[in-house]
């Protein structure tokens, strides 16, 4: 067959309507440039990238997703009043209509379990905090506690997309996919988008992770998060195998450009070009993330203030290092999974393990970016897909209980990047189910994570199937009481 009738035929049909939309003079320009300008704004540091649209006040995010839902009883939003209602029936008019999981929903009792754990004071703010969280507590003043964050989700898997995608529904760009497009990178060594996997060190309920969740969705792949593991390799087959040398990969990448560039001519199809700019990067990463992942160079000071566990590969306080160090080489979004949250069973022991895992290197990196003079400017935010009820799921003791998915009312925090600290925005009723003051939905925190990073939610946008989609789809407001 001939090579270009091959070629036509491979074309995919949007590409094909795509292109008859212009004139010939201009397509592949356009394919290249036309979508990638449709944020407005002045020139960002990418060729490919709109800029801000405002002075932002954070230039990155490092985001601690804490998979499977930590429990908001327990953790942020005091209730000491449950305690005398131990095992008493939550009110059905405090349940109302709502949705429970499929779990729970056939329970004939939903007896309320107050958190075993008290809650405490801390800093000038007066945050009330739980005592689980010793490490949090000493930085209270640094964070912005949202307690009244809601979603549309109730199962997992959604919840998880939707925080981070803006839908339910796989197939969006990733927040930090966003961000690459709208911002572009700062270092021409490193992926703008990272993403990091940690294990629990105890025995939990991990829910399992997509690799769609930090995808592109219907951006330039190029724009996608790149997985760093724990292994000898950081990131899968980036070192060259026995025999090839740094000039024959070279030479190899150099051919296979042409060969592209050649494709590119017959079918200007933009993720052509996305394909020889990542295998450009693959070859900057042969040497700038060795010694990027490299901690061993780290003082002595840093493991203390991290924890014990920080020496360690692949756990949580060993990848808060290592964000630290990628904030430091200019990646614009890090996105830090730590799962295990699901406590359905077990919850006071559960919760004390994960808070192991989380609540030392939380605060140290904190602590470490206000040192560094990086706080300002790095936007930190930790928090779940969702909440918890406060009603025991399966059978309520004085030593033990359950707690199952609750989107009503959740708490989240986040810290520097033009924050406002110290403070503590959104109030629940006295059983942490309903919100009573200044609720903020997900598309909300969005929009205000975009602001303080100098875009406007509803300019950043690409044009797809016929319509301009964005991060906040259609809903999102700035919410003012969060920025500083």
């Amino acid at each position: 067959m001939d090579l270009r009738e091959e070629a036509r035929l491979l074309m995919v049909r949007r590409h094909f309507l795509a292109a008859t939309g212009r004139t010939l003079g201009c397509a592949a320009l356009a394919a290249l440039l036309g979508e990638e300008s449709r944020a407005a704004g002045p020139t960002g540091d990418s060729p490919h990238a709109a800029g801000p649209h405002f002075r932002p006040k954070a230039r990155r995010v490092i985001y601690l997703c804490q998979a499977g839902a930590p429990s908001q009883v327990d953790l942020f939003d005091a209730k000491p009043g449950l305690k005398e209602k131990f095992g008493d029936e939550l009110p059905s008019s405090v349940r109302g209509e709502q949705r429970l999981t499929g779990m729970t929903a056939n329970q004939g009792k939903f007896p309320i379990a107050p958190s075993h754990f008290e809650f405490r004071r801390h800093g000038q703010s007066g945050m009330w905090l739980s005592d689980v969280l010793p490490h949090t507590a000493r930085v209270a003043d640094d964070l912005c506690l949202i307690r009244s964050l809601h979603t549309e989700a109730i199962n997992h898997d959604p919840a998880t997309t939707f925080i981070q995608t803006g839908s339910q529904s796989a197939g969006r760009p990733a927040f930090g996919a966003w961000l690459s497009y709208g911002l572009g990178s700062e270092n021409h060594d490193l992926p703008t988008f990272v993403v990091l996997i940690s294990r629990p060190s105890g025995k939990t309920n991990a829910q399992p992770l997509h690799e769609r969740m930090w995808g592109a969705g219907f951006l330039p792949s190029r724009h996608q998060g790149v997985r760093f593991s724990s292994g000898r390799d950081p990131v899968l087959y980036l070192s060259n195998p026995d025999g090839m040398t740094d000039a024959r990969r070279r030479r190899m990448l150099d051919d296979v450009a042409r060969l592209n560039e050649l494709h590119f001519r017959e079918v200007p199809d933009p993720e052509i070009r996305s394909r020889i700019a990542q295998y450009e990067l693959a070859y900057r990463m042969q040497s700038a993330v060795p010694e990027l992942a490299d901690l061993s160079r780290e003082p002595e000071a840093t493991f203390s203030r991290y924890g014990p566990e920080s020496r360690k590969p692949g756990t949580f306080a060993a990848n808060c290092v290592l964000a630290r160090r990628l904030a430091e080489r200019g990646v614009r979004f890090i996105q830090l999974y730590h799962r295990g949250w699901d406590q359905h069973t077990d919850l006071p022991s559960g919760i004390r393990s994960q808070c192991y895992d989380t609540d030392q290197p939380s605060a140290a990196l904190i602590e470490d970016l206000k040192a560094r003079g990086m706080l300002d400017d790095t936007l930190v935010v930790w928090g779940g897909e969702f909440g918890r009820t406060v009603f025991s799921q399966g059978t309520l003791t004085r030593e033990n209980h359950g707690r199952d998915h609750h989107p009503r009312c959740f708490s989240v925090w986040m810290a520097g990047g033009g924050v406002r600290p110290g403070h503590v925005h959104g109030e629940t009723d006295e059983f942490s189910y309903n919100i009573t003051r200044d609720p903020v939905h997900v598309h909300d925190l969005h929009a205000t994570m975009l602001h303080l990073l100098g875009l406007d939610h509803t300019r950043l946008t690409f044009h797809f199937q016929g319509r301009d989609f964005r991060l906040t789809d259609v809903a999102g407001t700035l919410v003012p009481g969060l920025v500083s």
